[in-house]
C-alpha cells in the first residue's frame, strides 16, 4: 500500500525532494528537503545515500516518522541518467520503493515548469540544455553537449569567455578593463597565477567566474560601472539561449521558461521578441518529479506547495 509520493531532483550540487501523501492518505504535499549531491556521475551508492538522507531529513523536518520505502512511490530526475549503464545500475540498487520512475533532471524540470503541459525550457546553470514537450507527446532535446565543446550560454561557457579576455589583456592584445582586472585578481593576480589556475580549473571553476561577468555587465546596477566586454559576453549568451529556444519551437507557439541558476539573470540579454514569450516556471524539478510519479500511478497531480 502506497502512502506517500516523493519527487527527487538530484544533480552534482545538491538534492531536493518533495513528499506528498497519496489521495487515499490525504493527497497534500507534506514535506520538502534539500541535501547532498546525487548526480549519477558521483557514484550509484553515493547517489542513493544522498537521496535517502535527504528524504529522512524532510520527513523529520515535517514532524513525520519516515515511511518505509515499500510505502513510497518515488519519481526521480537525476543528472547522469543519459548514461544507460549508470541508470541501470541505479535502478538495480533500488532499496525497495513501491514504484520507481527515473528520468533526466531536464525532463522533470520541464514537467515542473509547465505543470506537465506542453512547453519548452532553456535550462541555464553551469551548463545549458533545452527541452520541449510537444502537444502530441513527443520530446526533443537541444544542446547539452557538455563543456567545453558545447553548453553555450551556461556559466562555464561564460567563464571561459571571460578568462580568454583576461589572457588577451595580459598579453596586450586587448585593452584593460574592470572585468579583466577582476578575473585576473580572482585567479591570483599575475600571468603565472592565471596559468596555474587554468592548469587545474574544472567546469565548476569556470562557472564560478560567471557572477563576476554579471556583476560587471551593469544590467542590474551592480557595484561596478558597465564593462563593455562583460556586456558583450552576456549578449552573446542571450543569443545562444535564443538559438536553443528557436530550435525547440521554431514557430514560437509554446510557452517558454528559463530555468536554472542563470535563467533570471540572462533574461535581460535575450534577443528582442523572445523575452516577451518567457513565463515564470510553475514549479521546480522536484515538483516535476512528483508529478511524473503521480502520472505513472494514474493519481491526480499534486500541486507544489509554495
Amino acid at each position: 500500500m502506497i502512502d506517500y509520493l516523493m519527487g527527487v531532483d538530484g544533480g552534482g550540487t545538491g538534492t531536493r525532494v518533495r513528499i506528498a501523501r497519496t489521495a487515499r492518505a490525504g493527497g497534500a504535499e507534506v514535506a520538502q528537503g534539500s541535501g547532498d549531491p546525487s548526480g549519477l556521475g558521483l557514484g550509484i551508492e553515493r547517489a542513493w545515500a544522498a537521496i535517502q538522507d535527504t528524504a529522512a531529513a524532510a520527513f523529520d523536518a515535517a514532524g513525520l516518522a519516515k515511511a518505509p520505502a515499500g510505502r513510497i512511490a518515488i519519481g526521480l530526475g537525476l543528472a547522469g541518467v543519459q548514461n544507460r549503464q549508470w541508470a541501470a545500475a541505479f535502478v538495480a540498487a533500488d532499496p525497495g520503493y513501491a514504484a520507481l520512475v527515473l528520468e533526466t533532471d531536464t525532463f522533470t524540470t520541464l514537467l515542473g515548469a509547465h505543470g506537465g503541459a506542453p512547453g519548452a525550457i532553456v535550462a541555464l546553470g553551469n551548463d545549458s540544455v533545452g527541452k520541449v514537450l510537444y502537444p502530441d507527446g513527443r520530446r526533443r532535446v537541444v544542446g547539452g553537449w557538455g563543456f567545453p565543446a558545447g553548453d553555450e550560454a551556461g556559466g562555464a561557457w561564460i567563464g571561459l569567455r571571460a578568462i580568454n579576455n583576461a589572457q588577451q589583456v595580459l598579453d596586450g592584445r586587448r585593452a584593460p578593463g574592470a572585468l579583466a582586472e577582476a578575473i585576473i585578481a580572482w585567479c591570483g593576480g599575475s600571468r603565472d597565477a592565471v596559468q596555474a589556475w587554468l592548469g587545474q580549473a574544472t567546469e565548476t571553476d569556470y562557472a564560478a567566474l560567471a557572477p563576476l561577468v554579471l556583476d560587471h555587465a551593469g544590467a542590474h546596477a551592480g557595484a561596478h560601472a558597465a564593462d563593455p566586454v562583460a556586456r558583450a559576453i552576456l549578449l552573446d549568451a542571450g543569443q545562444e539561449a535564443g538559438h536553443i529556444a528557436r530550435a525547440l519551437d521554431p514557430d514560437g507557439t509554446l510557452p517558454l521558461a528559463l530555468c536554472g541558476g542563470l535563467g533570471d539573470a540572462l533574461r535581460d540579454y535575450l534577443p528582442q521578441g523572445l523575452s516577451s514569450r518567457i513565463r515564470a516556471p510553475l514549479g521546480d524539478a522536484a515538483a516535476g518529479a512528483l508529478r511524473m510519479v503521480a502520472r505513472h500511478l494514474d493519481i491526480h497531480p499534486i500541486e507544489p506547495r509554495r
